[in-house]
């Protein structure tokens, strides 16, 4: 009988997937229910949610393709061995950790294999070398932010389904994938810090004993918004940052000094207004309601100021690894020029400012480009310059106006959606010596490496660093050369 969408089949999980999902193999006449005399291979491939390999599972069909099918795990017949026992109440709800259940050791297995086959099939570098991942120190508490939503939709797992008069209207936690009117009502996370879950549980205490009101995207109106946790870790800074839809100065003195008493840790606490409709943590102004409105982090010798809405690298301890994997990669001398491209606040530039004679930074976002250059003078580093680029245009211009040097390095940290094609030809017209291109996505990191190669560049060394345990999220560092 030919299978449909929502059937439950039994597989076997052979190999791992990007993006955290197992992989059966079965031939196409059985998952359609032919014939069993049938001699077709098995090379129709099954991507299901929530297995790994050894793993034999009855699986949910949710979607079925003329090359590929789709699943998700609804019970595990044969638990494989690479299983362990997740720790987070929340875990396969919240969907922040994907792999808690798989031993770590093999989390940065499977990634690093990731990795090279993102750029076997994609990228076409069939007898590259990839050097051996560097795993994560701390597999939990290794968080340096947390952004929570409020809602006054409440998402109740199967066990808070069972409970009698269970609070449905006033939730501070997480959203669940693909939902994005309910949040699930979380108290305990291990990716942060103990002092963050108090932190998180005394404000959804503070605000629902008061019967604030919280922000509705649909009807606009409500008090609350985010909560935003960071905390350093290399010093004791603590931040607490509340995004409300409006200013109320009582509710937040109130608020302070509630705060303040049970967990004298905090170093600051900020309220950010937003009037934007769409639901992000950014405010359109902040008040600073105790302390400086910063915090301080340090990475290798290096001290950076932190603000609310300025980005920062989420684990820390990792973050040195990954910048001294790009430095490694660049070889400086200390003649270098080197060109710093989606520069931030900096923390690249000033990590390898010693080593390099000159640098320039390249940054679209304004307020980033003010952080870093308070970072510079911060490290009392005079060899580092800012500049304000569009890198979805051209930053040549800017080279040409300020009749900067040509470059020898160019070290590149884009976001997710990789580089644009006119910063990827600009970058190809300066003619570096060397590029040292550092990705949190290898998928469009091959795609632009690929560009960089059809010009005349030679990929000469990768390495994955994994920054985010028990997640599908993975950091790779690449070197080419000229």
């Amino acid at each position: 009988m030919q299978k449909k969408k929502g059937d439950i089949i039994e597989l076997q999980i052979g190999k791992y997937a990007f993006e955290g999902k197992g992989i059966a193999k079965v031939s196409k006449d059985e998952l359609l229910g032919l014939s069993s005399d049938s001699k077709q291979e098995k090379n129709y491939v099954v991507f299901v949610d929530g297995s790994y390999p050894g793993d034999n599972v009855k699986a949910r069909l949710l979607k079925i393709k003329n090359s590929y099918a789709k699943a998700i795990t609804v019970d595990i017949i044969h638990a494989s061995e690479e299983r362990t026992t997740a720790r987070c109440k929340f875990f396969s709800v919240c969907g922040g950790c994907k792999q808690q259940d798989l031993i770590y050791a093999l989390q940065a297995k499977y990634k690093q294999q990731q990795v090279v086959e993102i750029f076997n099939k994609l990228g076409g570098f069939k007898n590259l070398q990839v050097e051996l991942i560097i795993p994560s120190e701390n597999i939990f508490y290794y968080r340096n932010k947390m952004e929570f939503s409020f809602a006054d939709r409440r998402w109740l797992t199967k066990d808070e389904l069972a409970i009698e008069n269970i609070e449905k209207n006033f939730a501070l936690g997480l959203h669940i994938p693909r939902i994005f009117d309910k949040v699930l009502d979380v108290d305990e996370c291990f990716l942060q810090s103990e002092i963050s879950n108090r932190i998180l549980n005394l404000t959804r205490r503070y605000f629902k004993e008061r019967n604030s009101s919280i922000y509705s995207t649909k009807t606009h109106t409500g008090f609350l918004r985010n909560l935003v946790i960071k905390q350093s870790q290399k010093t004791n800074d603590i931040m607490v940052n509340l995004v409300t839809s409006e200013e109320n100065d009582e509710l937040m003195l109130e608020y302070r000094d509630v705060m303040l008493k049970d967990i004298p840790e905090i170093t600051t606490i900020v309220n950010n207004i937003s009037k934007k409709k769409a639901a992000i943590a950014v405010g359109d102004y902040e008040k600073v309601i105790y302390g400086s409105g910063f915090i301080y982090d340090i990475i290798g010798t290096y001290k950076f100021r932190i603000s609310a809405n300025s980005f920062f690298q989420t684990n820390t301890l990792q973050a040195e690894k990954l910048y001294q994997t790009a430095l490694d990669f660049a070889e400086l001398t200390g003649h270098e020029i080197v060109y710093d491209l989606y520069s931030g606040a900096g923390t690249i530039a000033i990590y390898v400012s010693e080593k390099a004679k000159e640098i320039f930074g390249f940054e679209s976002v304004e307020s980033a480009i003010d952080d870093a250059k308070v970072n510079a003078e911060l490290n009392n580093i005079s060899n580092v310059k800012f500049f304000n680029a569009d890198l979805y245009k051209s930053f040549l211009p800017i080279v040409e106006t300020n009749q900067l040097p040509n470059p020898g390095v160019i070290i590149i940290d884009p976001p997710r959606s990789g580089m644009h094609e006119n910063t990827v030809n600009d970058v190809i017209a300066l003619s570096p010596q060397k590029i040292v291109y550092v990705s949190c996505n290898p998928t469009t990191q091959v795609r632009d490496i690929k560009l960089m190669v059809n010009a005349g560049y030679k990929l000469e060394r990768i390495r994955p660093v994994d920054m985010f345990p028990h997640t599908y999220h993975i950091e790779n560092v690449a070197l080419l050369s000229r």
